[in-house]
């Protein structure tokens, strides 16, 4: 019996999976983003009425770009291509939006992204893990990077100590 422990831990210990991990968080960060722009075209007749347009642009037109914007990065997030280009738009879109909702403009905030305070942190805190370690071997930009280049992606690891 203390050996089946014995075992599992110490097996554990030495494994850690961090590209299947990488794999499940960018897969499950993606459809949440996805269930969230999925959500923003359902309901896009009564947002428009209470978003402000940006860059010179409607409402309706600012809204459309937003949903379509949310959606490209939504499906790159979870293929692994450009993972790390693709993840800005959504953080800073997320630091917007709490932003908002801790401000004084929280109704129009609730509207656009249905989201109670702190929920956006949770997205941030992702978005800045996936920034920083990257997608993982189990994506496009890993299979890209293998195929385009002479060397094996495994042997390009640059020793930052």
């Amino acid at each position: 019996m203390t050996g089946f422990f014995k075992n599992l831990f110490l097996y554990s210990v030495g494994h850690t999976y961090s590209n299947l991990s990488r794999l499940f968080l960018r897969l499950f960060t993606g459809i949440m983003f996805l269930q969230l722009c999925i959500r923003q075209m359902l309901n896009f007749d009564q947002i428009v009425p209470t978003f402000e347009g940006f860059m010179g642009l409607s409402p309706e037109a600012s809204m459309t770009v937003l949903v379509v914007v949310e959606l490209l990065c939504a499906v790159c997030i979870m293929l692994g291509l450009l993972t790390r280009m693709a993840v800005l738009f959504p953080l800073v879109l997320m630091l917007i939006a709490e932003n908002l909702l801790m401000s004084s403009q929280s109704i129009a905030a609730d509207q656009l992204f249905n989201f109670e305070p702190g929920y956006p942190v949770m997205f941030i805190g992702i978005f800045v893990f996936m920034l920083l370690s990257g997608p993982g071997k189990i994506s496009l930009d890993y299979i890209i990077a293998a195929h385009f280049t002479d060397t094996p992606a495994d042997e390009k690891v640059i020793d930052e100590a």
